[in-house]
């Protein structure tokens, strides 16, 4: 057997254990529950099959969900036994929190937001990238509250005595959190705004410094960035079981109900992306950057098309840049506008956070005021800046987040095991954005090329790099 085998018959077992199941719950045909039981055990054990020819993590994630399903329907007081399987994969997701935070602020910052290196561009950079950001959170919160996909979610009386309880606090005491005490003690707790706080000081200070003492702490900061990016790769390993084991203990505890919220998570997402690329990011390449917009499709398809696959929007680095100067966007900018994007304008990963926050609240049955969806809002909107380009690493601050505000960790586990589904959409959004921005910036600076924008082909862009096209 090879993977297109082993694929056709995971697919072949879901095409007949759903029509089995389809005509049993509509009393159409009768099955005993062990037949049903049975089929579903068969079909997961094709998907075994192949996930290991295919020998893709993500796969193996999305298997383990299928695994933790069943687990959950089928042997619902086991299942709580596997907690301490997903407990120990939150331990460490959190323990990468504050370095990766620490890391990717202070690298970004030092080396990209010195008024003094980059001028001009620099504030009009942020400051666009801080409106796009703020609708695009907006948006995601507009469109929680309508459908309300974490709502009806029965918790059992067990699990309630679980979760934090929330003391009220005032608008000047979330002021007050926001600032550090105790940068150890705020890594301590998991207390993130403060870290952010600290992070972006220290990034600004560090900017300040001459050239040979600012270069060791630069060094040290993207080594510790890019060490934190392998630390939560090797972790990403240990995620099949921890999802696995989250989502058998979800549905044991819940019941299927939670999957059809989750289901109602995913189309929320997908519509709000969609709604942000026609009513923000579209006007804005047409009003704003003042682009061809076929052409400008041809020149993002490959690289979006690279961060929708591997979910990674590092991995459509280098093609965008090289798409985006062929397309008109001159060197200086691309080189400047992209990688600083990659920090400060990430559109779909922000609206995903702030939908999949209120989510979490509204699955624990957390009736939370507009002021203070807001302030969630604002918060998020310096954590977000912090997340790394590279898969999944969305859920350590939505997991930060939550434990900011005394939400509980459970239905964010939930949500892992539809991540890779809704990371797919949110990482090519953050794609358009950055690449749609390095035009914005360069009409800003009247130095936009309209005739190559024109004339980019294509199947030019697919050719071997010249030298003068090399980053």
């Amino acid at each position: 057997m090879n993977k297109r085998n082993a694929g056709l018959l995971a697919l072949s077992s879901f095409t007949l254990i759903a029509l089995l199941h389809f005509f049993h719950y509509n009393n159409w045909v009768s099955f005993d529950p062990i037949v049903l039981q049975v089929a579903r055990w068969f079909f997961v054990t094709t998907l075994i099959i192949f996930a290991w020819f295919k020998k893709s993590l993500t796969t193996w994630i999305l298997v383990a969900m299928a695994v933790g399903v069943e687990i959950g329907l089928d042997f619902p007081a086991f299942s709580q036994n596997l907690q301490f399987l997903s407990k120990i994969f939150l331990r460490m997701v959190k323990t990468i929190v504050a370095p990766l935070l620490f890391a990717t602020l202070v690298v970004g910052i030092a080396s990209h937001s010195n008024l003094k290196q980059v001028g001009r561009m620099g504030w009009k950079s942020l400051l666009y990238f801080e409106v796009v950001t703020t609708i695009a959170l907006l948006i995601g919160l507009v469109f929680i509250n309508i459908t309300q996909a974490g709502v009806g979610i029965e918790v059992p009386e067990s699990l309630l005595k679980e979760l934090p309880t929330v003391t009220p606090k005032g608008w000047q005491d979330h002021i007050i959190d926001i600032f550090p005490e105790n940068i150890v003690k705020s890594i301590f707790e998991g207390n993130v705004l403060p870290i952010v706080v600290f992070s972006v000081i220290f990034g600004i200070a560090m900017a300040m410094l001459n050239e040979k003492k600012k270069k060791p702490l630069l060094e040290f900061s993207e080594s510790l960035a890019e060490t934190m990016f392998k630390f939560t790769n090797i972790v990403m390993y240990f995620a099949p079981f921890g999802v696995g084991a989250a989502i058998a203990v979800t549905v044991g505890h819940l019941g299927i109900d939670i999957l059809k919220n989750l289901a109602l998570l995913l189309i929320t997402l997908y519509l709000a992306l969609i709604t942000f690329l026609l009513l923000v990011l579209l006007p804005i390449a047409l009003f704003v950057a003042k682009i061809p917009i076929k052409k400008f499709i041809q020149a993002i398809k490959e690289p979006v098309s690279i961060a929708f696959a591997t979910t990674s929007s590092d991995s459509a680095l280098p093609k965008a840049l090289e798409n985006m100067e062929k397309f008109g966007v001159p060197r200086k900018i691309v080189s400047f506008v992209i990688p600083t994007g990659y920090t400060f304008n990430l559109d779909g990963t922000t609206l995903y956070l702030s939908l999949a926050s209120i989510f979490v609240a509204q699955a624990a049955g957390m009736d939370l005021s507009y002021g203070h969806q807001i302030m969630i809002g604002l918060s998020l909107m310096l954590t977000s800046k912090g997340v790394a380009a590279v898969p999944r690493a969305s859920l350590v601050i939505l997991i930060a987040t939550a434990s900011t505000f005394n939400f509980p960790i459970w239905p964010i586990m939930a949500i892992y095991g539809i991540d890779e589904l809704m990371d797919m959409a949110r990482t090519s959004v953050n794609v358009i954005g950055n690449t749609l921005a390095s035009c914005v910036i360069a009409r800003w600076e009247g130095e936009f090329d309209d005739e190559k924008a024109l004339a980019f082909s294509e199947k030019a862009s697919d050719a071997i790099r010249d030298e003068d096209t090399t980053f």
